[in-house]
Formats: C-alpha cells, sequence, structure tokens
C-alpha cells in the first residue's frame, strides 16, 4: 500500500477516541475533512475511511461506535469493500485544530497534546519496540525531526519553524478514485 497518512490521520483522527487497536484491526486507511464525490458536505467532521477484511467484525465494531459515540453522523460505502464514516469533531479542540490547519502544531495546546501518547510500541520484523510517537516529535520539534527536514530540504531551520509539513485541502479531501489506485 503506497497511501500517506494525511495530516488529519495523524492529528485530527485520534480526537476522536476511538480505541487504536479496533481502528487498525477493523481496516482503517485513511481520515478525510471532506469527500470530492459527495455533493452534500459536513462541516467540522471527518470522514474516517475503512476497507475491513472481516465485514461481520466491522458491523461489530461500528454498532459497538454508534453505541459509545453520538458523533457519528452517517456511514455509508464505496464499491471494492471501502466505508466512510463520519464522524463529527471534537469541539473541545476546535482551537486546536483550525491551529493544526494553519501548521502550528507546536502551538496547540497542552490538553490537545496529551491525547498523543509520547511513547509508541511498535512492531519491525516481528520485534517489539519503544519509539517516540510522530507527533510527540512534532510538538516539541525534536532535534531528529529538525535534521530529518533541514537534510530533506537542504534549508537550516530556524527555531520558530515547524518541522512538519503544512496543510494542503486537496490532500485531506477523501478522493474515492486516487483511494482506490492506492489501497
Amino acid at each position: 500500500m503506497d497511501l500517506k497518512k494525511t495530516i488529519t490521520s495523524i492529528f485530527i483522527v485520534p480526537t476522536l477516541k476511538i480505541n487504536r487497536d479496533k481502528l487498525r484491526g477493523n481496516g482503517f486507511v485513511n481520515g478525510y475533512v471532506s469527500d470530492c464525490q459527495r455533493e452534500d458536505q459536513y462541516e467540522d467532521c471527518v470522514y474516517v475511511v475503512f476497507k475491513p477484511d472481516d465485514i461481520d467484525k466491522f458491523r461489530d465494531f461500528l454498532q459497538d461506535e454508534y453505541e459509545r459515540t453520538l458523533s457519528i453522523i452517517e456511514d455509508y460505502d464505496y464499491e471494492d469493500g471501502i466505508v466512510v464514516v463520519v464522524y463529527q469533531m471534537n469541539k473541545e479542540f476546535q482551537k486546536d485544530i483550525e491551529l493544526i490547519k494553519q501548521g502550528k502544531y507546536s502551538k496547540t495546546s497542552k490538553s490537545f497534546q496529551e491525547i498523543f501518547p509520547r511513547i509508541m510500541k511498535i512492531k519491525i520484523e516481528g520485534m517489539h519496540r519503544d519509539e517516540i510517537s510522530l507527533q510527540y516529535r512534532i510538538f516539541n520539534k525534536t532535534a531528529d525531526m529538525r535534521e530529518y527536514w533541514e537534510n530533506k530540504i537542504g534549508v537550516m531551520l530556524d527555531d520558530d519553524m515547524e518541522v512538519w509539513t503544512g496543510w494542503v485541502e486537496k490532500n485531506e479531501s477523501l478522493d474515492i478514485q486516487k483511494l482506490k489506485e492506492n489501497v
């Protein structure tokens, strides 16, 4: 799969408080703030895209989600087993989400940043290890993130510069044709 995670997936989907294991275990693909195929667009919503392997397991997950939260507005299907679940964004973090959209990651509130774990357990070639989370690195402009971008773009970053790419609206909008090419 050659699909880059959207900024929506990295910073906004976690605010929905969906269990990470259930998200992954049900074929989570990506998150978006709109769906360019749909005529009706929801304001301040997250379009969470799944491609479940086990549709019965996914139905159970979806039923549990409807019981867990009132923030689900709609769910709908595309061909090839792709399911979109539309959640209302968490209003508590509206200002932080605006800062994310402005590319001001390090300026987000402490309560927003605390949603994201500092340490993530990752599995590489069957081995478990602890790694500092991407979000923590971005919020705190860690030296390794600064170095990564300096090497990638060939420019020394000032202390006030952020260490992640900016928001590009079309990258945050679900384009089902593009998605199908990469899933």
